[in-house]
């Protein structure tokens, strides 16, 4: 039997009528195949799109890393504004939605590989599709040539640490230093293996090495430039997957709170927008984790010509910032993890700040907290989308929200 696909899933699967989930078909097609469980996993395509293209990479039949490799730039930048239009609309939002700023292959600066010692010997690389085999991915085109240079290590930590039954994942990023490497999952480590890990490090050239963020050897400090502003973040701490992304981004939020005195960033984590902004407001970045803010704390003792920045460690969902202290800024930038701030922005509708900039990883809780905003009396400007998870079904995105009060 043949089904006709309708559209894209958020995961990037095409939908028939059924639903039937189709992997790795696109809207339009017609395609067979043995349904199991809903899902059409090794489809035939009997009539394929015109945004269907050759995928780029040769991993792409094996790795699970990209699930959108299939489909033309065109389509996929169409599809990941779409996402948004959509997600808004569900919740009755009508906004100018621009871009995506799409960050170039080859660009991802960190990436969490994963390591199993085999009888053949080890292997580190993506998961496949839906599938706990781990798929080698040398000449993978999506991340930076410096995370590929880091594989020969982590196989080699992986002889060393992994089990035949279990896995350990390494959290690889690039740094101005050379390449900052934590992993977890392995064996518990002894004093022999903290020798040979450190003896590894020095072979491989790695700035840093730690074990579930328990520092082996620190070479050279792997820094990190936030517009130009150097920070050397934990092991293992969260960084904007691109600096393509980290630009669009950063330029985005700018163009929202430029003017303003007094600044708030919540979810600040090391500093990705709240020390570029300290070059022209004063800044209190909120953070829940206290070692994230120590390294944004660093980086700002170090820097010249920025504007005082304090900081706060508070778990913005059990406690978020509260009307009253809210009230003092001219405008707050807030990043929240995926499941959004729905507490925390409550708070601002509140306070009536002047100006949000809104980071999102998620078209979903972010629409959610915007019908907060805009229920409360504020404007959604505009929207942009920013892609710097290429060839994947994840859409990033910052926004501009106005109290009414202030003039457009």
């Amino acid at each position: 039997m043949s089904l006709r696909v309708t559209r894209l899933g958020h995961l990037g699967d095409g939908i028939a009528d059924g639903p039937v989930f189709v992997a790795r078909a696109l809207p339009g097609e017609v395609v067979e195949g043995e349904i199991e469980g809903g899902r059409i996993a090794r489809p035939k395509i009997l009539t394929p799109s015109a945004d269907r293209v050759a995928a780029p990479c040769r991993h792409y039949k094996g790795c699970g890393g990209c699930a959108l490799m299939h489909g033309s730039d065109d389509f996929v930048a169409g599809w990941k504004v779409d996402v948004v239009r959509t997600a808004l609309a569900a919740q009755g939002i009508e906004a100018e939605v621009r871009g995506p700023a799409t960050s170039p292959p080859a660009s991802r600066r960190r990436a969490t590989f994963s390591g199993r010692r085999l009888k053949s010997g080890p292997v580190v690389g993506f998961h496949g599709r839906g599938a706990d085999t781990v798929t080698a991915v040398p000449g993978c085109i999506l991340v930076e040539p410096a995370l590929l240079a880091a594989l020969p290590v982590c196989e080699a930590i992986t002889q060393r640490m992994g089990s035949r039954k279990g896995e350990i994942r390494f959290r690889v990023t690039a740094s101005e230093a050379g390449i900052d490497t934590d992993f977890e999952g392995g064996r518990a480590t002894d004093g022999a293996d903290r020798v040979a890990l450190a003896a590894l490090a020095e072979a491989h050239d790695l700035a840093r090495l730690s074990v579930e963020g328990e520092v082996i050897v620190e070479r050279r400090p792997p820094r990190q430039s936030f517009d130009g502003i150097g920070v050397v973040p934990p092991p293992g701490a969260f960084l904007q997957a691109t600096a393509a992304g980290e630009a669009a981004l950063r330029r985005a939020v700018t163009d929202v709170v430029g003017g303003a005195r007094r600044i708030a960033d919540l979810f600040a984590g090391c500093g990705t927008f709240a020390l570029p902004l300290a070059r022209q407001a004063e800044v209190l970045a909120v953070e829940g984790d206290p070692a994230l803010l120590a390294a944004l704390d660093t980086g700002w003792r170090h820097a010249k010509g920025l504007k005082a920045v304090r900081t706060e460690a508070r778990d913005l969902f059990r406690r978020p910032l509260l009307p009253d202290e809210l009230s003092r800024f001219d405008a707050v930038v807030i990043d929240p993890p995926r499941a959004g701030a729905e507490a925390q922005t409550a708070a601002l509708a509140e306070a009536q700040v002047p100006r949000i900039a809104a980071v999102s990883c998620n078209p979903v809780t972010f629409a959610r907290d915007a019908a907060l905003l805009i229920g409360a009396g504020y404007t959604l400007d505009r929207v942009e989308v920013v892609d710097q998870f290429r060839w994947s079904p994840h859409v990033e995105l910052a926004a501009a929200f106005r109290a009414n009060h202030i003039p457009a």
